[in-house]
């Protein structure tokens, strides 16, 4: 029995497991990257250790963290403590998700911005959806949780689309959470497709007359 979370609910454990397993099918957590967390209270979180893996995650794969920092965070997610920045200053954050789902982070390496050609896209996500540069990957994880949170106070956006790195999001529904990550993927994905279905028919003389 993991002593970090036996007076955690089942429930809960249940909720986040079964959403990393979809999002694990989908390919937006990985075995190197990834984590999802869940408040407990003012001042605890739950989230998985750094040798979870998603598509199993159960009571074991978690790991419970008070905001100072103590030894269970060498046993948690690198992130722990983007995600820890995010719970002490956004009271509406009752979970976040670190995601890095392959179309949208291709997309994100030649574009800065995403505007979504696709119905649910545009309904749901809007007419542009900025992509935030980290500038430079050596130092982005000392920067990390500074730069995500101001994003996020700055543009009242519940999730931030980073070139190259994936997408964070908080949400008070952890389905609504994963919603958000799925439509935005989504839309790349279909920018990506429509963009490789142009440059098969450049220059294509099989239907001239």
């Amino acid at each position: 029995m993991n002593i970090h979370t036996k007076n955690i609910d089942q429930s809960l454990v249940e909720q986040i497991s079964s959403v990393s397993l979809a999002m694990f099918r989908k390919s937006f957590f990985g075995v190197f990257h990834g984590s999802i967390s869940s408040r407990i209270s003012q001042n605890r979180f739950l989230i998985n250790k750094k040798d979870a893996i998603f598509d199993r995650i159960d009571s074991n794969s978690l790991i419970m963290l008070y905001d100072k920092e103590d030894y269970r965070w060498q046993e948690a997610s690198i992130d722990a403590f983007i995600h820890s920045n995010i719970y002490q200053n956004i009271t509406e954050a009752r979970f976040v998700v670190y995601a890095m789902p392959p179309y949208s982070v291709a997309y994100s390496l030649s574009h800065d911005v995403l505007i979504p050609k696709d119905y649910f896209g545009y309904r749901f996500l809007g007419k542009q959806i900025d992509i935030f540069d980290p500038k430079d990957y050596d130092s982005w994880y000392e920067r990390a949780d500074i730069n995500i949170l101001r994003y996020f106070k700055q543009t009242k956006k519940d999730f931030i689309f980073i070139k190259g790195y994936g997408i964070y999001a908080y949400h008070r529904d952890l389905y609504s959470l994963a919603k958000t990550i799925a439509l935005i993927e989504n839309s790349c994905k279909l920018l990506n497709l429509a963009k490789m279905v142009d440059i098969g028919y450049e220059n294509e003389t099989r239907f001239n007359i």
